[in-house]
């Protein structure tokens, strides 16, 4: 007996083999001079070819997520910026090849004011509700995607925070940890980085908590979710996945909510999971 098979039972199981694969940047896809190898590079386009979907999900700011995208050739899905509190459509028809479909925003007085009573001398930068970043005083990131605009201390509690960043250069990231511990913040999420640096979200809001919100758009079964990262702010993000991966050279205790470990940035370790996929 020849059993035929409908349009509608290939598109499911078309739907049964596409992973949605998330992943970071720094300290995953580029190593911690911004650089990204052929191999890395050749993996995840030959993942997007392959017709996964491919979620770039970063602590960065649009900016500077936008070249890492072009960079992979992604035309079409979505990105995670800003660790969860920008959501961007990627499509090769619109204006700059994007839109943003989310920006999540709270107030930051209450975590500034308790941050600079207790890290006077800190730097202090804040991106807003239309994607500046103000800052009070000379402070530059990569990670930030655009330049600075120095204003009053008043004027950035007064604003609406996508992100707020803290780096100290009089502290070391033990000391800073336990700084920040001690300041008990509430009402936001939080991530201590390698170094002296604070980055501060929504309550609630993490790379994971926005990439659940698309996992159940695209409609992807939990287990046909990968996620690779490395770092502190990556935790929800690789309990998350069904598959998650950490970095041969991620904390420990990054390493230990993953479920498998790969090479380091050094050793391509996020091809070696790419190339597992197609």
């Amino acid at each position: 007996m020849t059993t035929l098979t409908s349009a509608g039972n290939d598109d499911q199981q078309e739907t049964t083999r596409r992973h949605l694969v998330a992943l970071d940047v720094d300290g995953t896809l580029v190593d911690h001079d911004g650089s990204m190898t052929d191999e890395v590079r050749a993996a995840a386009r030959a993942v997007v070819e392959a017709g996964h979907d491919v979620i770039i999900a970063t602590g960065r700011s649009l900016g500077a997520t936008l070249p890492v995208i072009r960079l992979l050739g992604i035309t079409r899905g979505f990105a995670v910026c800003s660790n969860g509190g920008v959501t961007l459509r990627l499509d090769a028809g619109l204006p700059g090849g994007f839109e943003v479909l989310e920006r999540i925003t709270f107030d930051p007085k209450p975590a500034l004011t308790a941050l600079r009573e207790r890290l006077p001398t800190a730097k202090y930068a804040l991106e807003d509700d239309r994607g500046r970043f103000l800052a009070t005083e000379s402070f530059q990131d990569a990670s930030f995607g655009a330049e600075t605009q120095s204003v009053g201390f008043e004027e950035m509690l007064t604003s609406r925070a996508v992100r707020v960043v803290v780096f100290s250069t009089d502290s070391s990231a033990e000391d800073f940890g336990d700084a920040v511990a001690s300041i008990g913040l509430h009402g936001v999420t939080y991530s201590v980085g390698w170094t002296a640096w604070l980055d501060i979200a929504a309550s609630g809001v993490t790379k994971a908590s926005a990439l659940e919100v698309l996992r159940q758009r695209l409609g992807t079964h939990p287990d046909n979710t990968v996620a690779v990262g490395d770092g502190r702010n990556d935790v929800e993000m690789l309990q998350w996945a069904g598959r998650g991966v950490a970095m041969g050279q991620a904390p420990e205790e990054v390493r230990a909510m993953a479920s498998e470990v790969t090479g380091s940035v050094y050793d391509d370790g996020a091809a070696k999971v790419l190339r597992s996929l197609v």
